[in-house]
This record gives C-alpha cells, structure tokens and sequence, in this order.
C-alpha cells in the first residue's frame, strides 16, 4: 500500500490526525493533530499499536520537540454518551487541530471518515501505517491517553487501569461487577450499561 502527496511543505502544509480510545469502556477519546517539520525528520515513525511503550514514549518526545507543530483534542465520557463514540471522535479531532498555532493547508485524517474543519481534509484507511504525519499522530494521541489512564490507576487502584487501559477485557469487567461504576465511565456503553441496570435492580 502507499499514499502520494507533495512533500514540499512551500506548495502544501499538512497535518496529520489519529484518535486513540474509541474502545475503552471508561476516560476520554484522545486525539491528536501533528505537523511535521521538514527539517527536523523524525525516524521510525509507524502506527503506535505496533510500538513497544518504551519505544512510544521515545518516538513522543521526538515529535513534540521536532515537530512543527502539535495538538491534542478531547471528548470526555458525558460528551462520548451524548454524542456517540463517532461523532465525540470527530468532535475530538476537531479540537485538535483548532488547537494548532495556525491552520493547516489540508488535514489528512486516519480511517475512512473526516470531521468539520477550518480547512480541506482528506480521510486515509490505514493512514497510521502509509502517512507519517498521522503516524505521529497516532502516536501522540496513544501516549496521552496512556498517561491519563495512569493518572486514573492512582484514583481507582482496585481497577486495573495500568494493563487494559480501560478496554473491556475479562479482569476489567470482572472489576465493574464487583466495584461498581464511577464518574469516568461510559455509561452508554453495553457492559457499563448492564452493570448499571444491575445494580437498580439489586437496589428495588
């Protein structure tokens, strides 16, 4: 697979977008919009699943001292369960490259799905793997959000936070079960949503 575009950042400004979180049954839907300098290449980049954590943490030092420019977006757990998971995503996105010091040419986003922006955007299935502005991206976002995952271990130790992230795997629902739900969950997801039926019932 590949992906063209100019290079040359004189004809053409580019920016790079990748959410991370759309899974995860609690915290916010990360996202990130980067745009590279020419001049200062980062090397290594590939879509974040495919990294080490160490070698992610490396990789988002590198881009957030290099890059021309970077920002972060956010939609919390009230907005995902207002919105929905894709339309909080694209409200994510959008705040990320508002964010940016100045507004990109073109926006290249991963997936198959562009958000509203203040500019031309173009969506690219596999972007994180063919562009590496979205690659870094992909990157950014994935680190925050791991952080912000961390942050919330500390509140809610009895979780699990640090090892699935929030993702619905079988200790994290095991935990819900027992431990209930508390503010940073999605409460319209499924697994969050039988756990809340379940204890009104246990309440009547």
């Amino acid at each position: 697979m590949s992906f063209s575009y100019p290079r040359d950042p004189a004809v053409c400004v580019f920016c790079g977008v990748d959410e991370v979180g759309r899974g995860p049954l609690v915290g916010n839907v990360v996202t990130a919009a980067v745009v590279l300098d020419p001049a200062r290449p980062v090397s290594g980049l590939t879509d974040s699943k495919k990294l080490a954590p160490a070698k992610r943490e490396k990789l988002y030092d590198l881009i957030t001292a290099n890059a021309r420019a970077w920002a972060v977006g956010r939609a919390s757990p009230a907005e995902i369960d207002e919105l929905n998971i894709l339309w909080a995503t694209m409200l994510a996105m959008r705040r990320a490259v508002e964010a940016l010091p100045f507004v990109p040419d073109h926006v290249l986003v991963d997936g198959n799905r562009v958000p509203e922006l203040p500019c031309p955007a173009t969506s690219v299935v596999k972007g994180d793997l063919l562009v590496p502005e979205i690659s870094a991206a992909s990157i950014v976002a994935k680190v925050t959000r791991d952080r912000e995952m961390d942050e919330l271990a500390k509140l809610y130790p009895e979780y699990g936070y640090e090892s699935h992230r929030g993702y619905p795997t079988a200790s994290h629902l095991e935990a819900i079960r027992r431990l209930g739900v508390h503010e940073h969950y999605r409460r319209s997801f499924r697994p969050v949503r039988e756990v809340l039926e379940l204890m009104g019932r246990q309440r009547q």
